[in-house]
């Protein structure tokens, strides 16, 4: 897979066959390992038994990988004129969410779905990306550094930010906000907008602090001091903490983990997957992981940049963006950098809402790698 074969000019009239059997099968390979993985992982952690996650992880991962695939060998116009239904229906889930939604972890948060529960915020991320990517596509570099022009894609990025924050889920609000703003930036907004950003920023937490609810403060409260309540608010970050340092170098083995095996960790399935790694795998096998991640973000990103139309430059290099910003947040809070936040670890973790989301996602990011030579109409004039 060396540069020149990335990116060469190819052809772009091919069928859908055509287009399957052109992709990157090392990076879906990757992908599937990676899924694979987590699928060992729920077996550890309900102590060598499929039962109850790791075969539903199995069952989920399956079909994802196809709608991956459906995804990414499906022509790029069709995604492009889908970008504005594909928010706004997202932002109908979100809404559904506050008239119907389920409640569990402290929020509203998911649509019951009968045979499952659907977290529609975890699915916007990838709308307003594909939004945003559709907006600057019909601006120029000029129009895009335009105070006024920035508008509209801040009311794509703000209302969707405002509603997750509301449910409450504070992390994935500030994901979108995150990923939104990188989008932004690299369509080519002045510099200035960051730095007044930024200063809005630092004021910020004063302003939100008396709307945060009980469990969101203790949350920051035990970042800044888990000793102060070691069996309490505090017992989580302090016993990932523990798992991680008795991994050593090499790990423990599998299923041989003390913390987890003995249930002292809590969320282990979820956000604390990666502790169970690092205790069983050692420092070693947490690099190995992060490793193979680092190559599937950094296909994304390569891809990105080489894409010949601005709508696949800035969707593959967003959703890239946002699957960084899942693995930086998980590894950063289990580690007591970072609140906890409920970020799961993409395809490692137990949860069928992230997991699609990473399909779906990634699904796109190759099919901007099937067509970065397809000519995209701009905004407004249809697919031409």
């Amino acid at each position: 897979m060396g540069s020149a074969r990335m990116f060469a000019p190819r052809r772009t009239d091919k069928n859908w066959w055509q287009r399957l059997l052109g992709l990157n099968w090392f990076i879906i390979l990757l992908i599937l390992i990676l899924g694979g993985f987590g699928v060992a992982m729920q077996y550890s952690v309900a102590g060598g038994s499929f039962e109850p996650w790791a075969r539903i992880h199995l069952i989920r991962l399956l079909p994802t990988m196809l709608l991956m695939l459906v995804i990414a060998a499906t022509d790029i116009r069709i995604w492009f004129a889908l970008a504005y239904p594909a928010w706004i229906g997202g932002l109908a889930l979100l809404l559904a969410v506050e008239l119907i939604g389920a409640t569990g972890m402290g929020g509203q948060r998911w649509l019951d779905l009968g045979i499952a529960r659907l977290q529609p915020s975890e699915l916007m991320k990838v709308a307003t990306i594909l939004a945003l990517a559709r907006y600057f596509h019909g601006l120029d570099f000029y129009q895009s550094r335009r105070l006024f022009n920035l508008l509209p894609p801040l009311f794509l990025i703000a209302v969707p930010v405002l509603v997750v924050i509301r449910q409450p889920d504070l992390g994935t609000g500030l994901m979108i906000f995150a990923v939104g703003a990188i989008t932004i930036f690299m369509a080519g907004a002045r510099s200035y907008i960051f730095w007044s950003g930024g200063a809005v920023l630092a004021i910020t937490p004063w302003v939100i602090w008396p709307m945060l609810r009980d469990y969101q403060r203790d949350r920051i409260l035990t970042f800044l001091n888990p000793e102060s309540d070691p069996l309490g608010a505090g017992y989580q970050i302090t016993q990932s903490k523990i798992a991680l340092g008795s991994g050593g170098m090499s790990g423990k083995g599998f299923l041989q983990g003390t913390q987890s095996q003995l249930n002292f960790l809590p969320e282990m399935k979820t956000d604390f997957i990666f502790t169970v790694v690092v205790e069983e795998f050692g420092m070693l096998g947490g690099f190995a992981l992060l490793g193979v991640c680092l190559i599937i973000l950094g296909y994304g990103i390569l891809i990105g940049l080489g894409c010949r139309n601005q709508f696949g430059r800035l969707l593959s290099v967003g959703l890239s963006f946002t699957l960084f910003m899942y693995i930086f947040i998980n590894v950063g809070m289990v580690m007591g950098l970072l609140p906890v936040v409920g970020v799961p670890f993409p395809l490692v973790s137990y949860g069928g809402s992230a997991m699609i989301t990473f399909m779906i996602a990634y699904g796109l990011i190759l099919s901007v790698a099937s067509h970065r030579d397809v000519s995209l109409a701009p905004k407004g004039s249809g697919l031409g």
